[in-house]
């Protein structure tokens, strides 16, 4: 017999482990591509985190650059012998400089060479000489000339831009706004002058050679055939100040002037309505010793500026007082890092509240009214700096030293009122009563002071966030625990996509419903809507204390985890219940008006899109998502815990609190940090459902204003490059911070 010998490696029992060796191979080679897949996936986001964190970074960094001046132009004036320079004006480019002197002459030089372009001299009475200099807005480019007869000359210094031959060309031009000839306004030699010029009226305020100190409106007629202008002035004499005037100022709005008397004293005489005034009311600007050197308005002319002859400087503007006779206080509010030197000159920015000064050791320092600081100081002369004017873009300032030299410097100061007091701290701006957090970035009319702050912002986004937690937390662990510790698998089966279905409604749609539907029907049911608060609970309560008195031939009937449905009708009674006994409690209590009672009875404020409006719609939003990622980690628990748990015998209960609950709690936290993260950062529910008003009060009854808001609602509106914008890209990246 012939046997065959089989070869043991060709039996099937071999091929078994071979097998076994190729698909631990692939599974290994999918193990590694997918580890080197996830590790890229993970290092991709936080990439792209960095980016996004980085970009805005970039976008906000540059307005905390400091302020640079640099690259000065110099030239030497060609100033006539013996007059007096009594101002000089520079074009918005920085081109043209224009320099006034007492004899009426007016000189105007191309900066860039030095050569005069043209000279210029006021129509003015023959042997009449000129006792005093004046000028309105910066921004308005009108001056006057007051007279040795009495007499006021106003023009206007225009720099008209055109292109023959495509090459730019500045044309000076003088304009007469009441006329070429002067006109009477007193009857004796004007030593000082301030004028404002408005759409409707013009007020002038003089003194005289006798220190008589005169408000003079002033009525322009023009004629409708020949266009020639005639003023009629209507004087009003004033009480003089307590000593010698050295300078008189007129705010914009003509209703407020300050007298400069005495080397250290400042009185203020209130305008009423251009006809009458109240007596002045003197204010010590320094010690004793320290005189006043310089003095300006600020742009809108509602700040005024002094300086000392030791470098001091500070701001002063009126602050409503009902106890005053004129119903405001001027008040002294802020001081300024001083100056090497004694204060010689001081300008305005034309739309800012900056200005420029200038001292007795040629320093050129500028500063910022609103956020208090001292944004450069840089020696520009060795002489005394004796007239300094910025141009319209204020990228750029031209001073004029004691000889006669002329800078124009290039100024980097893009973004001076940003710091981290006007962003975070309370700042007093002109016209209020004290300092506030205030959000107003822009505003219809030029004298607007801009109110960034950011603090009502952040504030309103965390106050959303926490109205919206307070009623989304307790109402999504509630139903997770409900749903994946006690109800009936089936039901849970019904229940839980159900609720995460919600998740997927566009806020938009929340939004749009909170806003049109659900805040008036709160306010029309105020008491109702908070009676849902406790009569809701309560009535749970009660209903689970019922239940453990019903018969057990009734409870049996009812299958294990299906009790949950029994809460639906107690929940419909309860709230049908709140309604029903709201309307006769809120007419008992309340005068049958619970918002106008808290306006009137309590100082509380009710707007009809409030916080409990907004923490209604947003927990409606934020719930699915607290309650699917909790539900997931409570149902996730292993059950050999809490069978061990039942079986050393532990209630439910305590299974629950004290195993369910800890084994789950790092799934929670991570649920409610991320239902946090959504509220912080919401957008449409709280743009449509809160007013958008960026005050800072917890009350519920009141609105807010968040970052996110504020973004959707104001960056179409941002100019790119500007302060604006900036600031509502530092908004994303504060956001950025909270939701990260």
């Amino acid at each position: 017999a012939v046997h065959n010998k089989t070869n043991l490696f060709d039996s099937p029992l071999t091929e078994i482990p071979m097998a076994t060796d190729r698909k631990m191979a692939s599974r290994l080679l999918k193990d590694r591509l997918f580890k080197h897949l996830m590790t890229f996936g993970g290092l991709s986001v936080i990439i792209a985190i960095s980016v996004i964190f980085f970009f805005l970074l970039s976008v906000v960094f540059p307005v905390f650059t400091p302020a640079s001046i640099k690259d000065p132009n110099t030239f030497q004036t060609t100033a006539l012998s013996g007059p007096k320079l009594l101002d000089v004006m520079t074009d918005e480019g920085r081109e043209t400089v224009s320099m006034v002197y007492s004899d009426g002459t007016i000189l105007f030089k191309d900066f860039k060479s030095g050569q005069m372009l043209s000279q210029t001299r006021l129509e003015l009475p023959s042997g009449v000489q000129v006792t005093s200099f004046g000028r309105g807005e910066r921004s308005s480019r009108i001056s006057a000339l007051g007279l040795a007869n009495g007499q006021v000359l106003v023009f206007k210094t225009e720099f008209k831009v055109s292109f023959p031959n495509d090459v730019k060309t500045i044309t000076p031009v003088i304009e007469y706004p009441f006329g070429s000839q002067p006109f009477n306004a007193i009857n004796e030699p004007i030593d000082q002058l301030s004028l404002q010029v408005g759409a409707s009226d013009t007020g002038l305020v003089l003194v005289g050679a006798s220190g008589r100190l005169t408000f003079v409106k002033l009525e322009v007629q023009e004629n409708l055939i020949t266009g020639e202008a005639s003023v009629t002035p209507a004087p009003l004499p004033l009480a003089a100040p307590g000593g010698p005037i050295q300078k008189v100022f007129l705010s914009t709005r003509r209703d407020d002037i300050y007298v400069v008397h005495s080397g250290r004293m400042l009185a203020h005489y209130r305008i009423r309505d251009l006809t009458s005034s109240t007596q002045p009311v003197d204010h010590a600007l320094w010690p004793e010793g320290e005189l006043t050197s310089a003095v300006t308005l600020l742009s809108a002319g509602q700040s005024l500026i002094v300086a000392s002859n030791k470098g001091n400087i500070n701001q002063w503007f009126n602050v409503r007082d009902p106890s005053a006779a004129s119903g405001v206080v001027l008040s002294k509010i802020r001081d300024f890092d001083g100056m090497p030197g004694a204060i010689t000159a001081m300008t305005e920015e034309h739309y800012r509240k900056g200005f420029a000064v200038g001292d007795a050791k040629g320093n050129l320092g500028l500063y910022y009214a609103t956020s208090a600081r001292q944004l450069e100081v840089r020696q520009v002369s060795s002489e005394p700096i004796v007239a300094i004017d910025i141009n319209s873009r204020a990228n750029g300032v031209v001073t004029v030293d004691a000889a006669g030299g002329i800078r124009s410097m290039v100024v980097s100061n893009e973004y001076p009122e940003v710091s981290f007091a006007t962003l975070w701290l309370p700042v007093h701006y002109e016209s209020y009563d004290q300092p506030e957090y205030i959000w107003q970035s822009t505003a219809e009319s030029n004298d607007f002071e801009p109110k960034l702050s950011l603090a009502p912002l952040t504030f309103g986004t965390l106050k959303a966030a926490f109205y919206a937690m307070l009623l989304s937390i307790p109402l999504a662990i509630g139903a997770a625990i409900c749903s994946a510790y006690f109800m009936a698998p089936k039901m849970r089966q019904i229940v839980k996509p159900s609720v995460e279905i919600m998740e997927a409604l566009p806020t938009v749609i929340l939004g749009f419903l909170a806003g049109l539907w659900l805040a008036p029907l709160v306010e029309l049911n105020l008491m109702a809507t908070l009676l849902l608060f406790v009569v809701i609970p309560v009535s749970f309560v009660v209903a689970a204390w019922v239940w453990e008195y019903v018969p057990e031939s009734i409870t049996a009937k009812v299958p294990p985890g299906w009790e949950t449905l029994l809460l639906v009708p107690v929940c419909i009674f309860a709230i049908w219940f709140s309604f029903l006994i709201g309307g006769p409690i809120e007419a008992i209590f309340f005068d049958g008006d619970l918002p106008h009672f808290l306006s009137s009875e309590l100082g509380i404020k009710y707007e009809q899109r409030n916080s409990l409006v907004v923490g209604i719609a947003m927990g409606f939003a934020v719930t699915p998502t607290i309650y699917s990622i909790a539900e997931d980690a409570i149902f996730s628990v292993p059950k050999h815990l809490t069978s061990g748990s039942l079986a050393l015998g532990a209630t439910p209960w305590q299974t629950l609190t004290r195993v369910v609950l800890l084994t789950a709690s790092p799934g929670i936290f991570s649920a409610i940090m991320i239902g946090l993260g959504r509220a912080v950062g919401e957008t449409m529910i709280v743009l449509m459902a809160t007013g958008n008003t960026a005050v800072m009060d917890m009350s519920i009854f009141q609105g807010f204003r968040t970052l996110s808001a504020n973004i959707g609602v104001e960056m179409p509106e941002a100019a790119v490059g500007t302060t604006h914008y900036r600031l509502l890209f530092m908004s994303a990246l504060v956001l950025f911070v909270f939701t990260f």
